[in-house]
């Protein structure tokens, strides 16, 4: 083959290999990757978010995703460093990778939007003034995610404080998607798990169906009637599958009383341990099951709007059990010896309800509740864990 045949033949190839890949690019194109939007994206949990989203964990190794990250001007040069070492990471279902600091372009056909902790400058000095504070930003972004997010925009609300609050706020402001607006409450499980396990001396993944009623970053009630252990290593041992409820296997009621509670308590309520890890692997663990569904038989707390479910009053968020299947959630109303005492859930509903009208301006002073009963119950016919020392953990802004 001569020389001019042959440079004649490279060239036929370089163009039918240019016109393949443009092909590709083309189809490519085509296929729009899945919009994920962070907001208040300079937080740490959001730097912890990345990996896991990009991972092909969440969504799925078949489905590409673009990040935008969110935030305001100040954090638009940090943004930019985030977004370098997103691309370092190569993964292969991330699309593209961008920032947004423009109110008016947030969200623009966002499919899942996750909020996170807002930073604010403004000085608080009451409860009073921090509730109302939440309300001018998710006034902001309802209207935001209305007029500019995909009309079948999930959105999931993470964070630390007001956390019910804030989702019932954009529910409020963003009526037409209200019905795919849920609270992350698997950080408080976690929290839980992790003293338990610890008490135990085994794997907190071993410990399964921990559930959270009530206030995610406030006053809350941890449910261990219906947790099992799972691999728990005693005298008695069976297969995988094979588990043991937690109340059998601790024998201490008074640590479950006094000491699991106030540990717990004081984890929330000062924010420690719930730190960029734990809040991004919760959010990202939530996305995973309303997307795929989560396991078989497990109980998974979650923040959503209440329809009366447990005797729980209408138009709150409050954490209760759900299993998720199909890309939604159904509440686990059919569940057996959940009843929660009147007390303890005047008190959840009471502070809750109080959050939403000091929040807009209904009610001017928080009242904590106080019950007017020392004691409801006489102590001998007590459960462990439905004691009225079981206390809820208040977030202190």
């Amino acid at each position: 083959m001569t020389t001019e045949l042959m440079m004649v033949i490279a060239q036929e190839n370089l163009g039918a290999h240019i016109q393949k890949e443009q092909e590709e690019e083309g189809l490519k194109t085509c296929i729009n990757p899945l919009q994920v939007w962070i907001t208040s994206a300079s937080a740490p949990a959001c730097y912890n978010l990345i990996p896991i989203l990009t991972s092909g964990e969440v969504f799925g190794m078949h489905t590409e995703i673009s990040i935008t990250l969110f935030d305001n001007k100040q954090a638009e040069e940090y943004l930019k460093s985030l977004v370098m070492e997103t691309q370092d990471l190569a993964s292969p279902v991330l699309r593209s990778v961008s920032i947004c600091t423009k109110v008016e372009e947030a969200f623009c056909q966002a499919h899942v939007i996750v909020v996170l902790d807002d930073s604010t400058d403004k000085e608080v000095f009451t409860l009073e003034d921090c509730l109302r504070s939440r309300v001018p930003l998710c006034r902001l972004y309802g209207y935001l995610i209305e007029k500019n997010a995909h009309e079948s925009v999930r959105v999931i609300v993470g964070g630390k404080t007001f956390v019910n609050l804030k989702t019932v706020l954009l529910m409020r402001y963003a009526p037409r998607i209200a019905h795919n607006i849920i609270a992350v409450a698997l950080g408080v499980e976690g929290e839980a798990k992790a003293i338990l396990a610890r008490k135990l001396k085994t794997t907190p993944s071993y410990i399964k169906d921990v559930i959270i009623w009530g206030n995610i970053s406030g006053n809350n009630y941890v449910d261990l009637r219906k947790t099992r252990v799972y691999r728990y290593e005693s005298a008695i041992w069976g297969p995988l599958h094979y588990s043991r409820p937690l109340l059998n296997l601790i024998f201490d009621s008074e640590w479950i009383k006094r000491e699991f509670v106030a540990t717990l308590k004081n984890l929330t309520a000062t924010g420690r341990q719930f730190g960029g890890i734990l809040a991004a692997h919760s959010i990202a663990t939530t996305l995973k099951y309303w997307y795929h569904g989560s396991p078989p038989g497990e109980i998974v707390s979650l923040g959503i709007l209440s329809e009366g479910q447990f005797g729980i009053p209408k138009g709150i968020v409050f954490s209760m059990p759900v299993k998720f299947e199909n890309g939604t959630w159904v509440v686990l109303t059919d569940l057996k010896d959940t009843e929660i005492s009147e007390q303890i859930m005047t008190r959840m509903t009471s502070d809750l309800i109080q959050e939403k009208l000091v929040a807009l301006g209904d009610k001017i002073h928080f009242q904590p509740y106080q019950s007017e009963h020392k004691d409801l119950v006489p102590h001998e016919e007590k459960n462990p864990v439905m004691s009225d020392g079981f206390e809820g953990k208040t977030v202190e802004s």
